[in-house]
């Protein structure tokens, strides 16, 4: 393929010396099939198996501004073994440089999707820059870089697109007739909206009468939102701040605090919350009230993610057979690792010192994972995170080792939905089982 488009590329050149009038045309369609590779990010440890493919289609809106629906496929091979299939399309948005020229520079960016990847559809953010180079006045010679941004299981992953290809137009406008000159005509300056700016100079004709406008006849905007200050409803806002149509700052959870001033941000709507805009946790377990399944837990007790404290069943010499108690620990990992978080130290004493307090108490440490990638894979790391914790609960506290074994679940036994992300964070979990 790559051949095949240099080849193109040296015909380009010979018919360059011909050219006539190449450049970039408003009101013209536009199609440009491509090909070229792709660069995963390194956490997917995935590489190309076959060159990228596709056809992008256009409309010049002006020389310079077009837009440009993409369709294209990817064919990626994960260094584990197996590969992915992967669709990717969306729209951008291109501005061109030196149009009348017959060599255009341009940047482009835009949004749409990337299907195939774990067999979900993902969010594709891309921008980048690129060239079009005509060899004749409707076709031309095409490259093309760009970044793919998309999020993936809580991520964002960050791939580059490369390609060529070529470029047709169709459907250009004849050339307007010459203009007749005719002398011109002497008058008065006019000032239409009667804001002291005459019209041409005024870049923002129109202006209601008694608004206060700049030099170039726009109406002010003090705080710099994009409103103007006789439509802004909330003026003063800081710089940089986005705003709505009243210049008012964005409330995306509707909680009443301000994106740019919540620390909590897509809050459930209809939940109380704090000057933060966080939701409330009136008994300061840790778990907000609108989680809360047990309200009013007294300060200090540990509790799980249901606001909840377990229920400890203590041994004792009185008792004819053992008891089994499962706990859900608070520690949780990152995704594809085991690392123990120094947050977590706390929750791990308390096991540890519940061990060191009744020598006759036993325990199983398990682990599990999310429904996310491999089961084996999934088996296997479920199995280390359970001896990462066995492993720090004998070390740091002295316990027998006899007294505490691991034993990993993969994606068995969920406690929450694998299809949201809150869901699979709280599958991504570790239960001790005492007897």
């Amino acid at each position: 393929m790559m051949k095949k488009m240099a080849g193109i590329a040296v015909c380009a050149v010979v018919l360059q010396a011909g050219v006539a009038l190449a450049e970039n045309r408003a009101e013209t369609f536009t199609f440009s099939p491509y090909a070229g590779g792709v660069t995963f990010d390194g956490d997917l440890d995935m590489k190309n198996v076959s060159p990228t493919f596709g056809l992008r289609l256009g409309y010049n809106l002006t020389d310079n501004w077009a837009l440009e629906g993409v369709a294209g496929y990817i064919k990626g091979r994960q260094d584990g073994g197996g590969s992915t299939d992967m669709v990717r399309y969306g729209g951008d948005l291109l501005y061109n440089f030196m149009p009348k020229s017959d060599f255009v520079p341009y940047l482009a960016a835009g949004f749409g999707g990337l299907d195939g990847e774990e067999g979900k559809a993902k969010g594709l953010w891309n921008y980048g820059a690129g060239a079009k180079w005509f060899f004749t006045e409707n076709a031309a010679l095409r490259g093309d870089v760009r970044a793919l941004h998309y999020t993936a299981d809580s991520s964002i992953k960050n791939n580059v697109e490369y390609t060529l290809g070529l470029l047709f137009a169709v459907g250009a406008p004849k050339p307007a007739p010459k203009p007749v000159e005719v002398a011109p005509i002497v008058a008065a300056p006019l000032d239409s909206d009667g804001d002291g700016v005459i019209d041409d100079r005024d870049n923002c004709p129109g202006t209601p009468k008694g608004v206060k406008v700049n030099a170039d006849g726009c109406p002010l905007d003090s705080d710099k939102d994009g409103v103007y200050d006789y439509q802004d409803n909330c003026p003063g806002t800081p710089v940089g701040v986005k705003v709505d149509a009243k210049g008012c700052p964005l409330d995306s959870d509707k909680d009443g605090v301000y994106d740019y001033l919540d620390s909590c941000p897509g809050t459930p709507l209809g939940v109380k919350v704090d000057a933060k805009g966080c939701p409330l946790d009136s008994d300061g377990d840790g778990v907000y009230d609108y989680l809360d399944k047990c309200p009013g837990t007294p300060k200090g007790v540990k509790v799980d993610q249901d606001g909840c404290a377990p229920k400890v069943v203590e041994s004792t010499a009185q008792k004819a057979a053992p008891v089994a108690t499962r706990v859900a620990l608070k520690v949780q990992f990152d995704t594809g690792k085991s690392l123990i978080k120094r947050q977590y130290y706390d929750e791990l004493k308390a096991v540890g010192d519940a061990l060191n307090q009744d020598k006759t108490l036993k325990g199983t440490i398990e682990g599990y994972t999310d429904s996310v990638g491999n089961d084996r894979l999934n088996q296997q790391l479920s199995q280390r995170r359970a001896n990462a914790v066995r492993d720090y609960i004998i070390k740091n506290f002295k316990v027998d080792a006899n007294r505490l074994s691991a034993k990993g679940f993969g994606e068995a036994n969920p406690v929450a939905d694998n299809t949201t992300a809150a869901g699979r964070a709280l599958n991504r979990r570790i239960e001790a089982v005492f007897e």
